[in-house]
């Protein structure tokens, strides 16, 4: 019985694919005739069966980018570049449609130390760092082992140093581990879909307005009150409360 069921499951699978590949190929011919809507639909009718890629994304981006609808350009590249951060033909397009927004915010520059560990734990993921950390704890292992049972005065030495520098190193990677997760956690980009935005110093209508935000513009969110309400922050640090349905989260696939 289960391998039947398995069977089925394969075969739905495969006619999925080759129905999505009919699809995006379809979408492809509607983008190079300049019919961009119908594009849009047969990419996003590919989206709705939960087919994620960054030639999905730059695809239905450049559709997007074609009507002049900045707010979805902005908000599939930055999709695409989540799956490959380091395409370049996806970063040509994300910089023509930034170029296209109305905010002109300044990144809060990061100095110093600070700056430098930031860049150092953000060189790779928390699994790679996990991983680096295991291999010296084996390392460390090895080198106490020989250090141990060896009866060289020479290679008890540098079985020691070795053993210090790899468990060194393990608590190191192990604490970048850690910090990447917490990065990871606290990162929940979203972006303003509305024309134009205020944000608001408090939860609620009656509040000032701290500023506005135009369609395009990258925010982090921070936490949200009700459904209405969600607080956001800008890269210069600037902080307040937008409407919910004004923005979108780039991290909810």
């Amino acid at each position: 019985m289960k391998q039947i069921l398995y069977i089925i499951v394969l075969l739905c699978s495969v006619l999925i694919n080759a129905q999505n590949e009919d699809a995006f190929l379809e979408a492809n011919d509607f983008y190079n005739n300049g019919d961009y809507q119908e594009a849009i639909a047969g990419y996003e009718s590919i989206l709705e069966t939960q087919v994620h890629s960054p030639e999905l994304y730059f695809n239905l981006a450049n559709s997007y980018y074609k009507l002049n609808q900045i707010a979805a350009s902005i908000y599939f590249y930055e999709r695409a570049l989540q799956l490959s951060p380091d395409d370049i033909d996806i970063l040509n397009n994300y910089n023509f449609a930034q170029n296209m927004t109305i905010d002109a915010i300044e990144e809060l520059p990061e100095i110093g130390l600070t700056r430098f560990v930031k860049i150092l734990v953000n060189t790779y993921s928390v699994d790679a760092w996990a991983k680096l950390s295991i291999i010296c704890v084996v390392l460390f292992v090895i080198l106490f082992l020989s250090y141990y049972f060896s009866f060289s005065t020479t290679k008890k030495r540098a079985s020691f140093i070795l053993s210090f520098v790899t468990i060194t190193l393990a608590i190191m990677f192990l604490s970048f581990a850690f910090q990447k997760y917490t990065i990871n956690k606290k990162n929940n980009p979203a972006i303003v879909f509305a024309q134009e935005s205020d944000v608001k110093t408090d939860p609620n209508l009656k509040s000032e307005t701290a500023f506005q935000l135009h369609e395009g513009t990258k925010v982090q969110v921070l936490e949200r009150y009700n459904d209405s309400w969600t607080k956001i922050k800008i890269a210069n640090g600037k902080n307040g409360w937008i409407f919910t349905k004004d923005i979108r989260l780039l991290n909810d696939f």
